[in-house]
């Protein structure tokens, strides 16, 4: 088992910036590709950014490239969602996930969900 837990939301006002963390306990989290999804409501939950179990593959959803950056550090156990240029379309719960090793962007490949952190945007 991979516990996450998710923090860094909150209330930032467009063009503001936000980080996200997500710790991870339980397994070696080294061995795991992380990913970060969003979901606002009443829509379904959306991948945002990926980064494989080395941090050399990494992947983001167009609606965020040159804003948003995934990072780790594994040896604090945590994967970090920088993100900037926000806008009130950003807005959404944010989730943290961990599937084994390699990245996709696909929610129903991740094993491990965290209970996620909320992220509003005024305008």
């Amino acid at each position: 088992q991979v516990q996450l837990d998710e923090s860094g939301g909150g209330l930032v006002q467009a063009g503001g910036s936000l980080r996200l963390s997500c710790a991870a306990s339980g397994r070696t989290f080294s061995n795991y590709a992380m990913g970060w999804f969003r979901q606002a409501p009443g829509k379904e939950r959306d991948f945002v950014a990926a980064i494989s179990w080395t941090g050399y593959n990494i992947a983001y959803a167009d609606s965020v490239k040159g804003r948003f950056t995934i990072s780790r550090d594994n040896a604090k156990n945590t994967v970090y969602l920088q993100m900037n240029s926000l806008k009130p379309e950003d807005t959404a719960v944010y989730h943290c996930a961990a599937r084994w090793r390699y990245i996709t962007g696909i929610k129903e490949d991740y094993d491990y969900w965290g209970q996620g952190t909320q992220v509003t945007v005024s305008s």
